[in-house]
């Protein structure tokens, strides 16, 4: 007989340990230097209006975010004090927005220029420069054409391309290009994000700008868990050796197994190549294996190890990362934390 259980997934997502990491990277950082958070995508999925606000309380001055739009919801957290940089620039129709909402556009070319020039002058700006990257910001010759009035912006920034592979040639070609471009400019200057913190000092400039390494994630081994992902158990059900699971039917018992399905799938960001044994759930410290395909609502875990069936299993906790289901999906922890979905209810905690 299967049996039934509860319905909803919990995001719990602990702010604490977030400004614990943000903390400690700022320690990381040379003295006198500024220490932003970078909280795009919102806040990498987890909520960038209660991360900024908490942030903010915790005396945090900067913050980063892509695209104008998304500062509109910062700005309303934060109040007016904190500065709101947009890495995309000035877009068409972005004007009003920054102006009304007091948002510091990153312009990545001499067109943004002379078009902020033209609708925006007088407020606050910024220029990105591409050091080698080859995604957003003026190319050197373009940065060196402007005319004299660079010397308003309030920062001038490029963008690691390899930060988080430390010895890569690259990070050191780009750090020489930054000082080429912008050395004896009385701007300040920022090229770390959360990798160029890690490679030291010399890549800190006057404001460091972390992102993933506040949210738990990789390269900053030493972050602290920040989310925990617990799923319910819907039914449980004893399947008979010889008998298989999920679509497919690519898993077959090798001998009668109790088998549990939960309340999460691809529609809620767990991406089917975990499917098929690469990772566990867990409940308390007693890992379950994940078995057969992921499906668009449902998972199916093996907990033949456990005494009864649970309510809830754990997919992301202190033991399994959400580095650990990256590698197992064969990608990164941004994409898993951005991808987790809106199903979820997501609790904050603060202790």
């Amino acid at each position: 007989m299967a049996k039934r259980g509860m319905s909803q997934s919990i995001l719990k997502i602990n702010t604490k340990a977030i400004y614990e990491n943000w903390q400690n990277l700022d320690k990381k950082s040379s003295k006198n230097v500024e220490t932003a958070a970078v909280i795009k995508a919102d806040a990498y999925g987890l909520s960038a209006k209660n991360i900024a606000s908490n942030l903010t309380r915790k005396n945090v001055k900067t913050f980063f975010v892509a695209i104008a739009e998304e500062g509109i919801e910062i700005r309303k957290a934060v109040g007016n004090d904190p500065d709101i940089f947009i890495f995309s620039g000035l877009m068409p129709k972005d004007a009003l927005i920054l102006k009304e909402y007091n948002l510091i556009p990153l312009l990545n070319s001499a067109d943004q220029y002379n078009q902020f020039q033209l609708t925006l002058s007088g407020q606050k700006f910024g220029i990105q420069l591409d050091t080698g990257m080859n995604r957003l910001g003026m190319e050197p010759s373009e940065f060196l054409s402007l005319d004299k009035n660079i010397s308003n912006a309030c920062l001038i920034m490029s963008h690691l391309a390899c930060a988080d592979e430390p010895s890569h040639k690259q990070n050191l070609q780009q750090l020489k290009t930054f000082h080429h471009l912008t050395d004896g400019l009385n701007i300040r200057r920022s090229l770390a994000a959360t990798g160029g913190i890690l490679l030291g000092a010399e890549y800190h400039f006057d404001l460091c700008r972390p992102g993933i390494g506040l949210y738990g994630g990789l390269p900053f081994a030493e972050s602290k868990p920040v989310v925990k992902l617990s799923i319910p158990v819907i039914q449980s059900r004893t399947v008979l050796a010889g008998e298989t699971v999920g679509y497919g039917g690519t898993w077959i018992a090798q001998k009668d197994t109790q088998v549990a399905t939960i309340s999460a799938g691809y529609a809620d960001g767990l991406i089917r190549a975990i499917g098929n044994g690469k990772i566990f759930l867990y409940d308390g410290e007693v890992r379950c294996p994940l078995i057969a395909r992921v499906s668009m609502d449902l998972i199916t875990v093996d907990i033949s190890e456990l005494n009864n069936t649970p309510e809830t299993l754990d997919l992301i906790n202190e033991i399994q990362t959400v580095d650990t289901v990256a590698h197992a999906a064969g990608t990164i922890g941004y994409e898993i934390l951005t991808s987790l979905g809106q199903r979820y209810v997501r609790e904050y905690i603060s202790g």
